[in-house]
C-alpha cells in the first residue's frame, strides 16, 4: 500500500474531534492498510487515523503479540486498575513521558467488515488502546504525562505507543 505523512504536535487535526465511521468503503478499507504500513515503517505500536491527516474514528495496533488489531469507532467500556509508566508517540517524535493507565480495559468497537467485538487488553496492550482511542478524542499523552517530557533515542522510539 502506501506510507503517509505522520501529523506532528502542533498540528491542529490533533486536537480534533473524529467522526464515526458510517460504512466500509474501498477508501477505508485502503485506509487501514496504509495505516499499518505507515506505523511499521515508522516503528510504532498503535496508529489512529487522526495521525496521517484523517478524522475518522479507526485506530490500528499491533503490539507484538500476534494480532492486528483494527478498531473502528471503539469505545471504553471498562477500566480497572492502574499501570505508571513510559509512553512515547509517533506524533511527538523524539520524547517520552510517564502516563499512569488503566492495567485492563475493556472496548467495543468494529472490525474491517463493520462488524461489532469487544476486545479486552491488559498491560500494554491495554495502554496502546487507551493512548490511541485519546487520540480520536483530539487528546495526545502529553496532556497526562506525569513531570516533564524526556529526549529519547532512535533506538528507544521503536517501543513506542504509536
Amino acid at each position: 500500500m502506501a506510507i503517509r505523512s505522520i501529523r506532528t504536535i502542533g498540528d491542529e487535526i490533533l486536537t480534533k474531534e473524529c467522526k464515526p465511521v458510517k460504512e466500509m468503503t474501498e477508501h477505508t478499507s485502503e485506509l487501514i492498510e496504509d495505516m499499518f504500513d505507515t506505523m511499521y515503517e515508522a516503528g510504532g505500536v498503535g496508529l489512529a487515523a487522526p495521525q496521517v491527516g484523517i478524522r475518522k474514528q479507526i485506530v490500528v495496533i499491533d503490539v507484538e503479540d500476534g494480532n492486528q488489531y483494527v478498531l473502528i469507532n471503539p469505545v471504553i467500556l471498562e477500566m480497572e486498575g492502574a499501570q505508571t509508566g513510559p509512553e512515547g508517540c509517533l506524533s511527538v517524535p523524539g520524547k517520552s513521558g510517564t502516563v499512569t493507565r488503566p492495567e485492563k480495559v475493556k472496548v467495543r468497537a468494529l472490525d474491517r467488515e463493520m462488524k461489532e467485538f469487544e476486545l479486552e487488553g491488559e498491560g500494554f496492550l491495554a495502554r496502546a488502546i487507551c493512548h490511541e482511542c485519546d487520540h480520536l478524542h483530539g487528546h495526545l499523552y502529553v496532556e497526562l504525562a506525569e513531570g516533564p517530557l524526556e529526549d529519547v533515542t532512535e533506538q528507544e522510539e521503536s517501543g513506542q505507543e504509536d
